[in-house]
């Protein structure tokens, strides 16, 4: 076994305050929503309002960093061994079969990992952002201190946002389930934490060289 840093400090401080940021959008949210009373109304809208926007730069600065380091490249789609992933995570599994690919430097994300985490990056995450700000902008002021309201139906707004919400949670709770699918129930979690993960040294050089073969065409 080699010991291979995958996770750079960045990914690392992006993926946790992302998910912290969208666990507090959720609480604070649904309060708003009128499920239950922690903060209280006024203080939950607030909450939610500054959060929004520190989730908003966070994926800004993500987007900097994955189009300046190249790890964009990691979410390219593949239907290589897909059909098999698939398999593996329906029955494999549970009958202890052997993981169909490994992570590498190069290729963190498993293929099925690419397809769902590029719709959560350009479905999910869009239209739960851009409902929230369109339900944001809805009613302000003017310059007189005139209250102003946007001409849009505040109904759809509010059900992509809720959907979009809920969608998030169901999301999260299968990513957290996930994670404990590595080489040990915490293995995945300890690498998200530390950056550095076991990989078997033999299949990691074979899938960097591969990996750099693809790039070159």
């Amino acid at each position: 076994m080699q010991r291979v840093y995958i996770y750079k400090g960045f990914e690392r401080f992006w993926h946790w305050l992302q998910a912290s940021l969208i666990m507090f959008l959720s609480i604070t949210g649904f309060e708003v929503h009128g499920s239950y009373t922690i903060f209280g109304f006024e203080k939950a809208v607030e909450y939610h309002r500054v959060a929004s926007w520190m989730l908003i730069g966070l994926i800004f600065l993500a987007i900097f960093w994955h189009l300046t380091t190249g790890e964009w490249k990691q979410y390219i789609p593949t239907t290589k061994k897909l059909k098999e992933q698939i398999m593996y995570y329906m029955s494999g599994i549970f009958k202890g079969e052997p993981h169909p690919t490994e992570k590498t430097g190069l290729s963190k994300l498993n293929p099925l990992q690419r397809l769902v985490y590029l719709g959560f990056k350009l479905l999910l995450v869009p239209i739960t952002i851009i409902s929230g700000i369109l339900y944001m902008l809805y009613k302000t002021f003017d310059q007189n201190n005139i209250i102003v309201i946007e001409d849009y139906p505040l109904e759809a707004i509010a059900f992509w946002h809720t959907l979009g919400a809920i969608l998030l949670m169901i999301f999260l709770v299968i990513h957290v389930y996930m994670t404990t699918t590595g080489k040990t129930p915490t293995s995945n979690i300890q690498a998200m934490i530390t950056g550095w993960e076991e990989i078997d040294e033999e299949h990691q050089e074979h899938n960097d060289e591969n990996e750099k073969k693809s790039e070159k065409k």
